[in-house]
This record gives structure tokens, C-alpha cells and sequence, in this order.
């Protein structure tokens, strides 16, 4: 089994386009936290003149300004968005309006019920395609309670308000002058997630999937861990040189390091088997037997995440939820 080493030496050197290959620069925006780590690296793809813009960051004039001044005479042709969370996509709004390029992404965040059953996307829920916001998502998806409200808790929180002007799906082509991205799919931190691949340097932009300082955190219930695991396993089949994470450091051993990623959750699925043996057969319990010591300002992200693998377990017959949110072990038949 490879082991899972992560990369904490990222500099935070802010406003600054960074020179990362021929076609790559990045610029890191001053969102630190728990989350993002050193904040969210916008990366600007291309040669010459004309450039792609992926995951541009949160909509803070500041950096704006920043990433603005760091793409000066070139022209941006396209905006790329990973997934829907607000240390992402807010910011393709004003880019958009001061460049003219379009966006594009797999779609609008999606919304859930209270009891977590998906309703629609954000931008259905709240009429932002000309529809009237949906009663039942409204107050979930607009951080008002219920399981929905999960994510927001726990990560950067979903931007509702970006709808891209182009949809793509797995396996579309964008080309630009000396660039050719693949679109490549990979729902499990979000539904809505897709990774981006150029061509010419056999890189792939893993917004959220991937990151090299931190394992990925995965929230239900539009985080789905089945769904996360069988990404990796795409991506380990990709064969890919080099991974560019929206936060932390680029992954140059790509294989080894998806290994150890999807080893790491497996990992957990075994210990939350051995810890139910334990009588430890609660969301809460389960989280003190696999993250002791872990910072309060994490333990609702470690709970999700369990939640997520319980899910995932129960989908394969792995566990049982019983009365009183009590879960046991099971075999599948």
C-alpha cells in the first residue's frame, strides 16, 4: 500500500502570478482557513495572448484586482469552474463582466431537502433559469437548517448564484490557442465536480477531488462517498504526470498518491467496521475513536465525512442504521 505523505510547504505569497510550466501561472487568493489552507490557487492556462482562467475564487474586490493585473493585455477566453463553492466560482461573475468570457461548468449547485433528498439544482430552486424558488429547498439550501445546510458548516459554503453559461460534460473538448482541456468528471466532493485535463502537458486541474496538503472533505448529502471513491479509481486509470489542486502544491507522483488517497478511505471504512465491534455505533463515537486529538473548529467535518462512509458502507450492505442513530456491521449478501 503506498503511504499518503502531504505537502504543507506552499508559500503564501499573495496577488502574485507564480510561474508554474510553460502554459501555467497561478495566483493565490488571501482566503486561508481550515479549509482552503493557504487559499484558493487560480490557475491562468495558455500560451501567448489568449488564456483560460480556471476556478477563479471568491468574489473579493482585492483579488480581483489581483488576478486582473496578473492576466493584463492577455485576453481570457473561457472561465472554467470545478464545482460550486464559494471559494471557487463567485468570482467568475466580475471576471466575466470585465472580460467578456464565458463560463463553463457541469452545472448549478444542487439543492436538498431537509431530510436530504435531492430537490433540484440551485439555480432551478431559485429561479435563476426564470422559475419561481422552489418551497421546500429554499430555506436548506439558503443556509436555514437541515441536513442540506451540512456543507456550509463545514466548508467554504455553496455559491447558489453561479449558473454557467455553457454546460460540459465528461468527455467534452475545450480548445484554445496551444491548449486542449478534457473535460473529466468526478462527482464526490460535490455532485456537480469536474476535473479539467490539458492535453499538452498531460496535467489535470483537480479543483477540490485532489488536494496535496489535505485528504478531501466529503459532506453530505451532495458530498457522496461511493461516488468520491469510484472518481479516484477513474483517475488512477487516467495516468496523468502531474496533478494542479485548487489548494496547496501541484502532485508530481500522481499514481502513488491516488493510491494512498483511495487507501486512506478504505482504510477508514475498515476501522469504522472494527470500532462498531466496539460498541462505538454512533456518528459521535465513531468520530473519537478515529480522530482523537482532532481541533474542535474540524470535528463537524470529521462527522460528516463518517456520515458520508456510512452511507457508502450501507449502499454495499457494510452497515445497518438502527434506531437512535445507532449503526452495526453487516455482511453483504
Amino acid at each position: 500500500m503506498d503511504d499518503l505523505h502531504f505537502d504543507q510547504s506552499l508559500p503564501p505569497a499573495y496577488g502574485v502570478e507564480q510561474r508554474l510550466s510553460a502554459r501555467i501561472g497561478r495566483v493565490l487568493a488571501p482566503n486561508p482557513s481550515p479549509f482552503t489552507f493557504r487559499g484558493t490557487g487560480v490557475y491562468i492556462v495558455g500560451e501567448g495572448s489568449k488564456v483560460v482562467v480556471i476556478d477563479p475564487g471568491p468574489d473579493d474586490p482585492g483579488h480581483l484586482a489581483a488576478l486582473k493585473a496578473a492576466i493584463g493585455a492577455r485576453t481570457v477566453t473561457h472561465i472554467l469552474i470545478t464545482h460550486t463553492h464559494r471559494d471557487h466560482s463567485p468570482a467568475a461573475a466580475p471576471l466575466k463582466q470585465a472580460t467578456g468570457a464565458k463560463t463553463y461548468g457541469y452545472g448549478a449547485h444542487a439543492v436538498f431537502s431537509p431530510s436530504g433528498l435531492r430537490i433540484a439544482s440551485a439555480a432551478t430552486a431559485f429561479g435563476s433559469l426564470g422559475g419561481e424558488p422552489h418551497p421546500a429547498a429554499s430555506a436548506d439550501a439558503r443556509g436555514g437548517g437541515g441536513t442540506g445546510n451540512a456543507e456550509r458548516m463545514v466548508e467554504e459554503g455553496a455559491d447558489v448564484d453561479f449558473v454557467p453559461d455553457m454546460l460540459v460534460k465528461d468527455g467534452d473538448v475545450i480548445a484554445v490557442e496551444g491548449c486542449t482541456f478534457h473535460c473529466v468528471f468526478t462527482p464526490g466532493h460535490t455532485s456537480n465536480h469536474m476535473c479539467y485535463a490539458l492535453e499538452e502537458e498531460k496535467a489535470l486541474f483537480t479543483g477540490d477531488h485532489v488536494m496535496g496538503w489535505s485528504t478531501t472533505v466529503v459532506a453530505p448529502p451532495d458530498g457522496n462517498m461511493g461516488d468520491y471513491m469510484r472518481s479516484l479509481e477513474k483517475l488512477i486509470a487516467r495516468k496523468d504526470r502531474i496533478l494542479y489542486p485548487t489548494h496547496g502544491s501541484p502532485i508530481e507522483k500522481p499514481a502513488s498518491f491516488l493510491r494512498a488517497y483511495l487507501s486512506h478511505r478504505r482504510m477508514r471504512e475498515t476501522q469504522i467496521v472494527r470500532a462498531l465491534a466496539r460498541g462505538r455505533d454512533t456518528v459521535p463515537l465513531l468520530v473519537e475513536s478515529l480522530y482523537a486529538g482532532l481541533a474542535p473548529s474540524l470535528r463537524r467535518a470529521a462527522a460528516l465525512t463518517v456520515q458520508a462512509h456510512l452511507q457508502h458502507m450501507e449502499e454495499e450492505g457494510r452497515a445497518v442504521l438502527m434506531g437512535g442513530g445507532r449503526y452495526e456491521a453487516s455482511v453483504p449478501r
